[in-house]
C-alpha cells in the first residue's frame, strides 16, 4: 500500500490532481485498474489516502510541544504544515474542497486540540482557534504556484511596475516600492504571529481562563 500511495503522490506532485486517476496510477505501476480496485473504492478514496499520507508528514513533535509554550508549539505546527504544503503544491486545493478524515488527520487534529485545551483554552475557543490556524495556513498554501520560478518572475515584474509608477500620483506606493512585493513566506510569518497574539488575548479574557 505504501508503494501505491507513494506513486499516486508522485503523480499528484508532478502532474496535478487532474492527472491522478486509478488508470494513470495503474499505468505508472505497470499494473491493472482492477487490481487497484481491491484497495480503493474509487478515485475519491485514492485521493483521500494521498491527502492523509501528506498530512502524516505534518506530524507534530510531541517532545517539543511538551517543553515549549503553546504559542511556540502552535507556531511550529503551522510552519511545519506550510512547509509540507510547499513541498506538495498541488494538494492545497484538495484540502480546501474536502475536510480530511483519515487516521493521520484525526491524530493531528487530536494532538492540536489537546495542546490548546491543556493550555487554558475553553472548548469552544479551542475549536475555533484550531480551525482558524489550519485555514490560515491552507489559505497561504493555496497561493503557492506549482512553479516557484514563475512566482519569482511575477514578483520581479510587480516590483518593476511599482517602481515605474509616477510618485506624484502614487506617493504611498513610491514610498514603499523598495519593500514590494512582500515575499509570501514573510507575509505568512507576520500574519501567524499576529493571529497567535490575538488568540492569546482571547484566551486570557475567556471566563474559564
Amino acid at each position: 500500500m505504501d508503494l501505491i500511495v507513494g506513486t499516486a503522490l508522485k503523480i499528484l506532485d508532478e502532474e496535478g490532481a487532474e492527472a491522478l486517476s486509478l488508470r494513470a496510477l495503474a499505468q505508472r505501476l505497470k499494473s491493472s485498474t482492477a487490481t487497484l480496485y481491491r484497495h480503493f473504492t474509487g478515485r475519491a478514496d485514492l485521493m483521500a489516502r494521498v491527502v492523509d499520507r501528506i498530512i502524516g508528514e505534518m506530524e507534530l513533535d510531541r517532545a517539543e510541544t511538551a517543553t515549549t509554550s503553546w504559542r511556540q508549539a502552535c507556531r511550529a505546527a503551522a510552519c511545519n504544515m506550510f512547509e509540507v504544503l510547499s513541498r506538495h503544491r498541488n494538494v492545497a486545493p484538495l484540502l480546501g474542497d474536502h475536510i480530511p478524515t483519515g487516521p493521520n488527520a484525526a491524530a493531528s487534529r487530536e494532538h492540536f486540540l489537546a495542546l490548546l485545551l491543556a493550555n487554558g483554552f475553553p472548548p469552544d475557543l479551542a475549536a475555533r482557534a484550531y480551525a482558524l490556524l489550519t485555514r490560515y495556513v491552507l489559505g497561504f498554501a493555496m497561493q503557492l504556484r506549482p512553479d516557484p520560478a514563475a512566482t519569482s518572475r511575477e514578483e520581479a515584474q510587480f516590483a518593476a511596475a511599482a517602481h515605474g509608477l509616477d510618485p506624484a500620483r502614487f506617493p504611498a506606493t513610491a514610498a514603499v516600492a523598495d519593500s514590494l512585493p512582500v515575499p509570501l513566506e514573510e507575509e505568512f510569518a507576520l500574519g501567524l504571529d499576529l493571529l497567535l497574539a490575538g488568540l492569546a488575548q482571547l484566551r486570557d479574557r475567556a471566563p474559564d481562563a
